[in-house]
């Protein structure tokens, strides 16, 4: 025997879809709040330093200072003096110089005054934190190495934060967190802005404008 089910009305349907749109819409919106409540001040800092480093140039802002503490000429051993790593190892293993990064010059021509140079190779090591950093100095077959100490100011530090230097693992995981929640934040944020609204309400709205604003300006940019 064969039984027919009747079509839910209509009524009923929509009547138990509404509450699970208003449930993932409450749930976007605390998520909202809650992305917006932890990169609060970090957006306010970031921003700061931004503008800051944006427009130094045309507002002659200042960018902070930076104290040389000590500048030293240090004998370099024969095995330190075999490769930039080696050096490295030398610095921080003998010498105590907190030394991170290294980069090396290869040599190059230049010309001052119409007199055509070489500049010889370098390598180039540094270190520390975002207030304290160090800077190794190195020509490849000197009997030394020139290493100095720098101490930087207050906003120094905030704009070498900002740029991600010097604040160790721990200031980048935390800066990866500020900048995935405002990713979430800017997704969570259209969603919402786009509740109810159709494409071409979209497209002809501020996160449109934005949208081709940011397009434009951006072509212009690399072009």
């Amino acid at each position: 025997m064969q039984v027919e089910l009747e079509p839910m009305p209509r009524s009923n349907a929509n009547a138990i879809a509404t509450p699970r749109r208003l449930t993932g819409r409450r749930l976007i919106r605390q998520l909202h709040l809650w992305i917006g409540a932890w990169g609060a001040l970090a957006t306010i800092l970031f921003g700061l330093t931004g503008f800051v480093q944006n427009h130094r140039a045309q507002l002659r802002l200042p960018q902070g200072e930076s104290t040389e503490l000590s500048r030293l000429d240090i004998e370099v051993p024969e095995a330190a003096r075999a490769s930039p790593e080696a050096l490295r190892d030398w610095l921080r293993d003998g010498q105590h110089v907190p030394v991170e990064t290294i980069r090396a010059q290869p040599a190059r021509a230049a010309e001052l005054n119409g007199a055509k140079l070489r500049q010889p190779s370098r390598w180039l090591l540094s270190g520390g934190n975002a207030r304290l950093t160090w800077n190794a100095e190195y020509t490849p077959g000197n009997a030394t190495v020139e290493v100095r100490n720098t101490e930087q100011s207050p906003l120094a530090v905030l704009l070498r934060l900002h740029k991600g230097v010097g604040g160790g693992i721990g200031w980048i995981l935390l800066t990866d967190s500020f900048a995935l929640a405002m990713v979430a934040l800017g997704l969570s944020g259209l969603l919402l802005w786009g509740r109810g609204r159709s494409a071409r309400q979209l497209v002809f709205s501020a996160a449109g404008a934005a949208a081709l604003l940011m397009l434009a300006i951006g072509a212009i940019a690399v072009a």
